[in-house]
């Protein structure tokens, strides 16, 4: 079988992943994103069937997605994107980063220099989709309750959405830089802002190779809870 009916075999099928390979293996694609190979609609839509089942707040099913495919467009929200990561993150917090990871590790060095990859190719990857969450104004996001509901209601579709893609040869990568700039990418798409908050942005190809594996965590143990804090 050749590279391209291997492709093809995996566009219709998938790669046939257990439920806990796809949820320990879809990594934040950034080096390995095949910018040469079109990704099709109709694979994008079948990820989207997989992301519509997603929990929302009262099946309220209140998140859309954009999907950018045009090069000129692709290159101006990868600006936008570059412009949010290289300014000030604004986040107001004074305290210490909550952390499990060192940023003197290893694993931090790898992560920066993907990104510095995802950096001077994003306008070249094949799509760019941006989840987005419906409100009835920006308000309804000021209490944690509200937040709690809002963004719970449109992150279980994009996560879904990006497992849906792993088992499909795709590869994705949750970011949120270009948020700094929200209301400018709701200009270039016209996306109505005052009624619809974006979430993230990820890049949507197809990966240099299918073999990923879990990352580096810190042990499940600490993460747990029983009765008390």
């Amino acid at each position: 079988m050749t590279n391209s009916d291997q492709h093809d075999e995996q566009q219709r099928y998938g790669l046939g992943l257990s439920a806990d390979e796809v949820l320990t293996t879809t990594r934040a694609v950034r080096k390995r994103l095949d910018l040469q190979r079109p990704v099709p609609r109709e694979v994008i839509e079948d990820c989207v069937r997989v992301a519509v089942q997603a929990p929302s707040g009262r099946n309220r099913q209140a998140f859309d997605f954009v999907f950018v495919e045009d090069p000129d467009t692709r290159a101006a929200v990868a600006q936008l994107w570059r412009r949010g990561l290289f300014g000030p993150v604004g986040s107001g917090a004074t305290g210490p980063e909550p952390t499990r990871m060192s940023f003197d590790s290893a694993e931090w060095n790898r992560i920066a220099s993907s990104l510095d990859t995802l950096t001077r190719h994003l306008h070249e990857v094949p799509v760019l989709l941006i989840p987005c969450l419906r409100v009835s104004d920006r308000a309804e996001l000021q209490t944690i309750r509200g937040q709690a509901g809002g963004w719970g209601s449109v992150m279980p579709a994009f996560w879904s959405f990006m497992l849906a893609a792993r088992e499909r040869g795709l590869g994705t990568a949750w970011t949120t830089a270009h948020l700094s700039y929200e209301r400018e990418m709701a200009e270039l798409l016209g996306i109505p802002f005052d009624t619809v908050v974006q979430a993230a942005l990820t890049p949507v190809a197809y990966t240099l190779g299918t073999d990923f594996r879990p990352g580096p965590r810190a042990d499940h143990g600490a993460f747990s809870h029983w009765d008390r804090w």
